[in-house]
């Protein structure tokens, strides 16, 4: 797979000072030329197919962390509660990092650097993972994997805001997740390919996948990228970002519900497919990977179909509905996991999880810019989200883990579900409707830029 434009030379290395500094000359003037508030001219078709392969290749690379991971640990002799435990740690320092996370993509003024270190700090506990199985090592590459994500995500959704701005935010988001959908479903097949023959194999494949993220990464041109938009600002304004912007009840109280419930859907969510790629691995040995691949590959390749209607629709019915019907399908999830035991009918199941995908790919980032837009924190409250979710994910790997152990497999999915069920309750009785209404009815779902409709 290849990129369809011309090379882009990385902006430190590939130039000297001068031309680095004739450029910088050339966006200041353009900046000073232009009215206050009109938006930057779009972005160019090398930095759109960038944005869309580094998501591509991200997805390949992070791939290798979720069920994988779980049945690797398995294989090893690894018990659910060490598994549970190693992977409560790791979350916990991820939680920890979210916040300053965000804040440190808002304070930053170089987007695809912070993306480019968190990249290479995940490409090595990959390695790790495949060197070194025990329990010191495995716990050390996951903490490290956890800070390096808790920054790697924001900074994603800060280039695809400072490329496009917010009219044409959900369009982009949509884009992205598409992309990430398939490079999901093509790195299951891949690792699931390799994990048959050996386990370790994931892992080394998982670390090569950084080398053309990284390539994709400088398609992106630095001088396209609003540094103020994005990070939810103004565009081309000096940056007087306080915090007191983000208290104000209209954007707090969104802010707060949006965060408990995804906490709650995050502790119902976090430890399902997991639990499941454990049971896989119990009752089909080797095909397990191959199973474990499927049920990554199925709902991936559905996330990619219907992610831009998602982003359509979000516009046209609002961000709340979809909300809605995303936690819906995770209580039914749970219950199908604890009731059906045919491995090939629980693959089935969880392409229930395509759903609750795409709605919370397109409209996490969507709610977070609609509460935080003109504040310059956007990045800093998707890291508060980060952190709500974070806590879901630390407390459900154990929940998981141990109601497994101690009443088995399917009294955990049943809790789960429960969980679930809560969350829902939470977010259609207390979440308002966040889409501003001078938005059109429709964004642009080529990508916010001219030139990028097509995959």
């Amino acid at each position: 797979m290849t990129l369809s434009v011309a090379p882009h030379r990385w902006d430190a290395p590939g130039r000297d000072d001068a031309e680095s500094a004739r450029a910088a000359d050339e966006l200041r003037a353009r900046a000073e030329a232009r009215p206050v508030g009109e938006p930057p001219p779009h972005p160019s078709r090398t930095s759109l197919r960038g944005l869309d392969w580094f998501v591509f290749f991200i997805a390949n690379v992070q791939a290798g962390f979720g069920a994988f991971l779980n049945a690797y640990l398995t294989s090893a002799a690894w018990t659910q509660v060490d598994i549970g435990i190693v992977l409560t740690i790791s979350n916990l320092v991820g939680l920890a990092g979210t916040v300053p996370g965000g804040a440190l993509v808002d304070a930053v003024r170089s987007e695809r650097l912070v993306a480019a270190i968190s990249l290479a700090l995940i490409g090595t506990t990959a390695l790790t993972l495949a060197l070194w199985p025990v329990y010191v090592a495995v716990l050390g590459a996951l903490v490290l994997h956890s800070a390096a994500s808790c920054v790697l995500g924001p900074a994603i959704a800060a280039i695809s805001l400072g490329l496009v701005g917010h009219a044409k935010l959900s369009g982009r988001i949509g884009r992205n997740v598409r992309f990430a959908a398939i490079g999901n479903a093509i790195a299951a097949l891949a690792m699931g390919a390799s994990g048959y023959f050996s386990e370790r194999a994931v892992f080394f494949v998982t670390a090569i996948l950084m080398v053309p993220a990284l390539i994709a990464l400088a398609f992106i041109r630095t001088i396209e990228i609003d540094p103020e938009r994005a990070h939810g600002g103004q565009p081309e304004q000096p940056p007087q970002r306080p915090l007191s912007s983000l208290l104000v009840p209209k954007r707090l109280r969104p802010l707060v519900i949006f965060c408990i419930s995804f906490m709650l859907f995050q502790l119902a969510n976090a430890a399902m497919f997991p639990l499941m790629g454990g049971v896989l691995t119990m009752r089909s040995g080797h095909w397990a990977w191959v199973l474990i691949a499927a049920g990554i590959v199925v709902p991936q390749l559905m996330v990619a179909l219907i992610s831009p209607w998602i982003a359509r629709r979000s516009q046209l019915v609002g961000r709340r509905p979809l909300l809605v019907l995303g936690f819906a399908v995770v209580p039914i999830r749970g219950v199908l996991f604890a009731v059906v035991h045919d491995p090939n009918v629980l693959v089935v199941a969880q392409v229930l999880d395509a759903v609750s995908g795409a709605v919370f790919g397109v409209l996490v980032p969507l709610v977070v810019a609609d509460v935080t837009r003109g504040t310059g924190h956007f990045n800093l409250a998707q890291g508060i989200v980060g952190a709500a979710v974070g806590i879901g994910a630390a407390l459900s790997t154990t929940l998981g883990g141990y109601v497994s152990d101690q009443f088995g497999n399917n009294a955990a999915f049943l809790v789960l579900a429960a969980v679930a069920a809560t969350g829902l309750l939470s977010i259609s009785l207390l979440m308002p409707e966040t889409r501003p209404e001078d938005e059109p009815p429709a964004a642009d779902g080529a990508a916010g830029g001219r030139g990028a409709a097509s995959a």
